[in-house]
């Protein structure tokens, strides 16, 4: 069988992903030798008909003046992560809950298992402690807020109640849901577990806050207020 000339992979390549609309790419998805492919690959991703996700992934969404626009997080924490137990991380968390308005230099995921190495624009963090995520099938929104805990005063850019409410609003649309969020806290570092208890008081559950392990250090306790 003959091999595709460096034309033609280029040729095939350019029709797949122009025809595509909100899916990642890989090079194995195409025929041609790897090179010829990665290389088709990187001058699209210049032109700014997809947008480099990390190495050997690129992602065809919808076109902007600005350019690719990125994959939704729930798609891109599947893609790069695990299937249950990833979610965004640090202001990409803030900013998918809705709790700031500030764009990161780049897309920050967190996975519970040991981070592969990072390259491109998606900085992955490790939460391979936090077993219980997995376990317990968290939902994207559900690891956000869980990573938001974990920095509180540096990622909620608005006030405690109105990131109360907002959250709230997620609780009541099932899009987080407590249950498995409590459970889950276990494996979680203590100040997330006591955010978590302040938390589910200012939500109205104050049952709810003592079915999750306090911090066992009464400063901990005393100075992880939900504030801002």
């Amino acid at each position: 069988m003959p091999t595709m000339t460096e034309t033609s992979v280029a040729a095939d390549l350019r029709k797949r992903i122009l025809r595509s609309r909100n899916r990642f790419w890989r090079p194995e998805d195409f025929d041609g030798s790897p090179d010829a492919v990665t290389q088709a690959l990187s001058r699209h991703a210049r032109a700014g008909d997809l947008r480099r996700v990390r190495r050997g992934l690129y992602w065809r969404g919808t076109p902007t003046r600005l350019g690719m626009a990125p994959p939704p997080h729930d798609h891109l924490a599947t893609e790069v992560g695990t299937t249950f137990g990833t979610g965004p991380a640090g202001l990409s968390a803030a900013l998918a809950l809705g709790l700031s308005t500030q764009v990161p230099r780049r897309d920050t995921i967190a996975v519970p298992v040991r981070a592969p190495r990072n390259s491109g624009p998606v900085h992955l963090v490790s939460r391979a402690a936090a077993t219980l995520r997995r376990d317990e099938r968290l939902r994207p929104a559900e690891i956000a807020l869980l990573e938001v805990l974990r920095d509180w005063d540096s990622l909620v850019e608005i006030s405690a109640a109105d990131a109360i409410d907002r959250i709230a609003a997620l609780v009541d649309s099932r899009a987080i849901r407590l249950e498995p969020l409590m459970r889950a806290s276990a494996t979680e570092p203590p100040r997330v577990r006591e955010r978590l208890r302040h938390l589910l008081n200012a939500l109205g559950r104050p049952e709810a806050a003592t079915e999750v392990r306090p911090a066992r250090s009464d400063s901990v306790r005393r100075d992880l207020a939900l504030t801002g």
